[in-house]
């Protein structure tokens, strides 16, 4: 258990991504990176409608595990690393911190326990990935640049005023309304969602640091697909390539 994991649950058309790593308050290693960035990508592959992101514990996510920095952290970041055209909700309690602001950014909603508190110490720690400043895009500048800078906490109250929360419930309550908002979704139209979502995507600005990690998982689709196996296998066995389009 003290290496954590990242689960999917399907229930009634919603997809149900589970943090669990309570007993290192839901910090993140690269392996469970990577399992939150392939439980994103079958939300999107699958028959689900919605996700729904919380975590177990009295803590969200302390963000990445400083003892083993995930490297590529933004792959597990939706609609940056993964192509997520179905509506996504983070349900939140407690600290959430560093990099899980970052991904809770790129959710489209959010219900937050009255006491959650949002913590970006990169600034303090002297590391920062730069994804962060798409928060920009999301919620008023002097605000984003508060929670950049100076780090927080910015109490769940705060965060829901200048709206980078939909929705505060009592301690403990935050799934169940998370839930309650994702059935909602999960029983609407689900490509007015997808096109709400597409269409949204393409009137925020675009950080340069958001282009960058978008081009390179465009890239690395390629590179690290069968196809390019194939295709250099092929060259150098004198024939003409089959290639399968994966």
């Amino acid at each position: 258990m003290q290496e954590g994991s990242v689960s999917y649950r399907a229930q009634d058309g919603i997809a149900i991504i589970t943090i669990d790593r309570p007993e290192k308050r839901n910090a993140l290693t690269a392996a469970m990176c990577d399992q939150l960035s392939d439980a994103l990508a079958r939300l999107e592959s699958g028959d689900e409608r919605v996700g729904l992101l919380c975590a177990n514990g009295a803590t969200f996510c302390a963000g990445a595990d400083l003892s083993a920095p995930p490297e590529h952290f933004w792959r597990c970041v939706p609609g940056v690393g993964v192509t997520l055209t179905k509506p996504l909700i983070a349900a939140v309690q407690g600290p959430v911190v560093g990099m899980a602001v970052a991904i809770m950014a790129f959710c489209d909603l959010c219900v937050a326990s009255e006491d959650a508190r949002f913590i970006y110490p990169e600034a303090k720690i002297g590391l920062s990935k730069g994804l962060i400043s798409a928060l920009c895009a999301r919620v008023p500048h002097k605000f984003a640049m508060e929670m950049m800078l100076l780090g927080g906490p910015i109490s769940a109250a705060r965060a829901f005023d200048v709206g980078f929360v939909n929705q505060l419930t009592l301690p403990g309550q935050q799934f169940e309304a998370a839930q309650e908002m994702a059935c909602t979704l999960a029983s609407s139209a689900p490509l007015v969602l997808a096109q709400l979502k597409t269409l949204v995507a393409a009137t925020l600005p675009t950080s340069p640091a958001e282009t960058m990690y978008r081009t390179t998982a465009l890239v690395e689709r390629v590179t690290k697909s069968e196809d390019a196996i194939e295709g250099v296998r092929s060259f150098h066995e004198k024939r003409r390539p089959d290639f399968k389009g994966v």
